[in-house]
């Protein structure tokens, strides 16, 4: 049997693009819609939501309600996601600090070595999240591999507490995502052509303005999604504060397991998801027009 494709290109066009935009509707656009349809209802008692129309799981952002049901304005809320994007703004500053002279370095190496190099930054990766978690237990915990030998030297008398804490859930977001930053910013510098730094040195352009001048506003495009990329994810990581955190320093991802798991408020967890959405495509959209940006720039 002879399938007939239609003649107008258009037409042809959408029929080549039909099954994935299927697929993105299905798995992606509807599993977001309904968490922003549960977020409208008021919330079942038992877990799930009831019939109707309800607010109350965007006032339960800001408000708590009274004894009398006269609203509260309360922070604790606003606290974790601020937390949550203190630290990931805090992860991504300190990916790009020690992320950009390791892509520096990588792309001055010949092209043999960059190839190793490369393979080294991507390693972690090729073990699971969670492992790599834990692996900062052993580093960060009690009588780790750093206090261990403080404490056999004298220097310490007792713990650092380095564990459950900011420090230790910055860290954890710096270690996972920090490829993220490393290989956006290598591929942007990969494209340089070195006979400009030459020249600027050959102007008396010293290494601080060469790379003010001439590397960051060419690589510009790499920084902002890596940037991007670090921010994003660690916005959203669930795995570091549960573990490194221990709990005690809630982000905006253990509030929504916790609102759709032990407190069963389904439209409050709906309304957070939809924050955090907010948050993300706020991130792509300073994503986009700073690249647009760079690139009438480098017109």
């Amino acid at each position: 049997m002879e399938i007939k494709l239609p003649s107008n290109p258009i037409a042809r066009r959408w029929l080549g693009l039909s099954p994935a935009l299927i697929t993105i509707f299905i798995f992606m656009v509807m599993p977001i819609a309904l968490l922003g349809y549960y977020s409208f209802k008021p919330a079942d008692t038992y877990g799930g939501v009831e019939a109707g129309f309800s607010l109350d799981a965007w006032i339960q952002l800001f408000f708590d309600r009274d004894l009398d049901d006269t609203l509260i304005f309360d922070p604790v809320y606003l606290q974790i996601i601020w937390r949550s994007v203190v630290l990931a703004a805090i992860g991504t500053t300190i990916s790009f600090l020690v992320g950009f002279p390791v892509a520096w370095y990588i792309v001055q190496q010949p092209a043999e070595r960059r190839n190793i190099l490369l393979l080294l930054v991507t390693i972690p990766f090729w073990t699971n999240l969670l492992i790599r978690a834990y692996s900062w237990i052993l580093i960060l915990g009690k009588d780790g591999m750093i206090e261990q030998p403080l404490l056999a030297l004298g220097l310490i008398d007792e713990s650092l507490e380095m564990m459950y804490g900011n420090m230790a859930i910055g860290l954890g977001l710096v270690y996972s995502y920090i490829p993220l930053m490393i290989l956006p910013i290598y591929a942007s510098l990969e494209k340089i052509d070195f006979n400009l730094i030459e020249a600027a040195h050959d102007l008396y352009a010293d290494r601080w303005a060469v790379i003010q001048r001439i590397v960051m506003p060419l690589c510009l495009p790499g920084i902002i999604a890596g940037c991007i990329l670090v921010f994003v994810l660690s916005l959203g990581d669930f795995i570091s504060p549960s573990i490194l955190g221990g709990g005690k320093k809630m982000m905006l991802s253990n509030l929504i397991q916790f609102q759709f798991s032990s407190a069963r408020n389904w439209p409050f967890g709906g309304a957070l998801t939809m924050l955090l959405l907010m948050l993300v495509a706020l991130g792509s959209y300073f994503y986009i027009k700073a690249s647009r940006k760079s690139v009438y720039l480098e017109k």
